[in-house]
């Protein structure tokens, strides 16, 4: 057994008390800043937290990267590593619906009490995302990413998650509704794709549930903004 070292006896390492997001990046460049920026502020005032610091980092690194803001009573803090997808997966992904719930208070809000989406996507079981629910048995979130649906030939945002600022700028200009999404409608949805920093905007080719499974038709979206490309492609003119 080790003591613990003091730089962790706080309840920010501790206990969860801090709230950041991960952003994109190209060049240097934190892409969707603003509204990063202003889901993270909502979460610091929520918990109490200071306000973030209104200014990214200047960072000077070339191609993609993934920049992670972290508040904290003591303050803002960042860290940067290059985003390393790997090849497009162009058939698809599967995603598997898990029995980890998020927890009901702290959904909303990208804090440092992650165990809930660490549990989910141990549970994903090689499938590409572990989705999560509520307790009412909706499907509210993923592990890693945001969902997003197509139901009765509509898109649709399952409530009750984060919100995601990936699928929310992949959907802009859209016509999509924000509503519950129970697990007993999962297997009408007839298209599916997963949303986040990490990834862009990825199909889903099958969904996985306890006994059942559906196959989905998986048609990469025709997106060119940096925002929501599979990192792998180039954007360079």
């Amino acid at each position: 057994m080790r003591r613990l070292p003091p730089d962790v006896q706080a309840p920010a390492w501790l206990l969860g008390e801090s709230a950041f997001t991960t952003v994109r990046t190209w060049d240097g460049v934190p892409l969707l800043w603003p509204q990063h920026l202003a889901r993270l502020r909502g979460t610091c005032e929520w918990l109490g937290l200071p306000a973030p610091e209104d200014e990214p980092p200047r960072l000077e690194e070339a191609g993609w990267g993934l920049l992670r803001v972290t508040v904290t009573p003591d303050g803002t803090f960042w860290s940067r590593r290059p985003l390393v997808a790997g090849p497009r997966p162009e058939g698809g992904v599967a995603v598997r619906l898990t029995g980890v719930q998020v927890h009901p208070q702290l959904a909303g809000h990208k804090t440092g009490n992650y165990l809930p989406y660490l549990l989910a996507g141990r549970a994903a079981a090689g499938a590409f995302e572990g989705w999560l629910t509520d307790g009412a048995g909706n499907l509210v979130d993923g592990s890693r990413t945001s969902p997003l649906l197509e139901l009765d030939g509509r898109l649709v945002v399952p409530s009750g998650g984060l919100p995601g600022v990936t699928r929310a700028a992949f959907v802009s200009g859209q016509s999509f509704e924000t509503r519950p999404v129970g697990v007993t409608d999962l297997p009408r949805v007839t298209r599916a794709w997963v949303c986040g920093s990490g990834v862009g905007v990825v199909p889903v080719r099958r969904i996985v549930g306890e006994g059942w499974d559906i196959n989905l038709p998986a048609e990469w979206p025709t997106v060119t903004d940096r925002v929501l490309v599979w990192p792998e492609q180039a954007t360079r003119p």
